[in-house]
């Protein structure tokens, strides 16, 4: 590992908590020293030495057209040159917005905002405001972001409230949150029949991407759906991650579930800050300045963000985008699994459309217990020397991974072909 990324990171922790702006950055899952980035391109991404990596964290998931596109870029330059905010309405945010209509049918007015953490923690509040019922259900695994009513972790019963997985966070904040097993019919049900009349929401990911990649079951999505629409609670999808990752609608479209509220981020910005939370018009229409819910931010729907996320869409709107990034995906993780098992390396992969995941056990796992007991030590082995292979995995066995259009044959096989040596490793 280079000087120049040591003293990079011993600099930036001079200044800067942990020398990071956010925690999984600092390697302190995997250890070592990460690496400072200086240039993005295509599928790779280039060190404070000039070295270069195949990148599968995408910056988490967000650069499905790969680093610095060409068309994303030049959108941005004409939109920077025009002005970079104005706090005022702009066309490109209702083209945006029409876009986001079109594309999700369960939504039927949106707004937007700068993050994935804004998105979902302005959807809790319109869903508290719109029902008049206090409580949220979430799921263990699941990440809606850092919001303080979302940092919850699950009490000490399958039915207890949750209790703050944050210093910071004022247990009577969360006081209101259930935190229910995922996958888990049975729990969801009794929860229901014991507080259902005073429940909210229901927020999950459909498809989990932050304890690793874990699909949500069908029928455990299904009865969800079921049990919002009895008892007079909000389905929220977090659809962050997934929106315009897994599929053309997300992975709403993959389950045919329409949500009350969805909430999106990453890809919809193309790279720069940006989210969105919309659903039905008589829940949007609660928000400010229509309804009582306040909610506002002074960069939301700034015109370069817009003009980023308008390129990115249209790219991944070609005939045959999805379906060259999937057949990539799956080419990668059927690669990675054929490589473990010639090493007698217990693993296994998933993926769904460009999301990915890497387990170390034998089955893929369908719940957080499951990917708890995967084999952590050995997947450090693994991305450490993957790593020195040139090839960047997310710094985290708790975090999935990403495909993007820009991904040729020749880097899956070059990732192959360093998986088929990092696996040795790891005996």
């Amino acid at each position: 590992m280079s000087t120049n990324n040591l003293l990079s990171f011993e600099r930036a922790k001079e200044l800067i908590p942990g020398g990071v702006n956010s925690p999984v950055r600092a390697f302190g899952s995997v250890g070592g020293t990460p690496r400072t980035i200086v240039k993005g391109e295509g599928s790779r991404i280039f060190d404070v030495d000039g070295n270069a990596y195949i990148d599968y964290v995408g910056s988490w998931g967000p650069m499905i057209a790969g680093h610095a596109h060409p068309s994303i870029v030049r959108a941005v330059k004409e939109a920077a040159e025009k002005g970079l905010s104005f706090g005022a309405p702009t066309p490109g945010e209702v083209t945006l917005a029409e876009r986001l209509i079109e594309a999700l049918p369960s939504m039927e007015q949106v707004r937007l905002v700068s993050s994935g953490t804004e998105a979902t923690m302005s959807a809790i509040r319109l869903a508290r405001g719109y029902t008049e019922k206090p409580k949220i259900i979430k799921f263990e695994g699941c990440y809606h972001g850092h919001s303080d009513s979302l940092l919850v972790k699950a009490g000490s019963g399958a039915l207890t409230f949750g209790q703050p997985s944050s210093a910071g966070v004022p247990p009577e904040l969360v006081a209101q949150t259930v935190v229910l097993d995922y996958n888990e019919v049975g729990t969801l049900e009794e929860t229901f029949d014991r507080v259902g009349h005073e429940v909210a929401a229901v927020i999950i990911e459909p498809i989990a991407g932050n304890m690793n990649l874990v699909k949500g079951d069908a029928r455990f999505l299904e009865r969800i759906r079921e049990l919002c629409t009895q008892y007079g609670a909000l389905l929220i999808f977090d659809e962050v991650m997934t929106g315009f990752r897994v599929g053309p609608k997300g992975a709403q479209g993959l389950y045919g579930i329409n949500p009350d509220i969805t909430t999106l981020g990453k890809v919809i910005g193309g790279g720069l800050p940006m989210g969105a939370f919309g659903g039905r018009r008589d829940v949007m229409q609660k928000l400010a300045p229509t309804g009582p819910v306040y909610q506002a931010g002074t960069l939301s729907g700034n015109p370069v963000s817009v003009a980023a996320g308008l390129a990115t869409l249209d790219l991944i709107s070609q005939e045959g985008f999805f379906e060259s990034l999937e057949a990539k995906t799956g080419q990668l993780v059927a690669g990675m699994a054929e490589r473990a098992r010639s090493a007698a390396i217990p693993f296994c992969a998933a993926h769904v459309g460009g999301m990915f995941g890497m387990y170390f056990t034998q089955q893929v796992p369908e719940t957080y217990d499951a990917v708890m007991d995967c084999d952590r030590e050995r997947f450090n082995h693994f991305f450490h020397a993957m790593l020195e292979r040139g090839i960047n995995l997310a710094p985290s066995a708790f975090e999935a991974g990403f495909v993007s259009s820009a991904h040729t044959d020749q880097d899956i096989q070059t990732t192959l072909d360093a998986a088929e040596e990092a696996f040795k490793v790891c005996r």
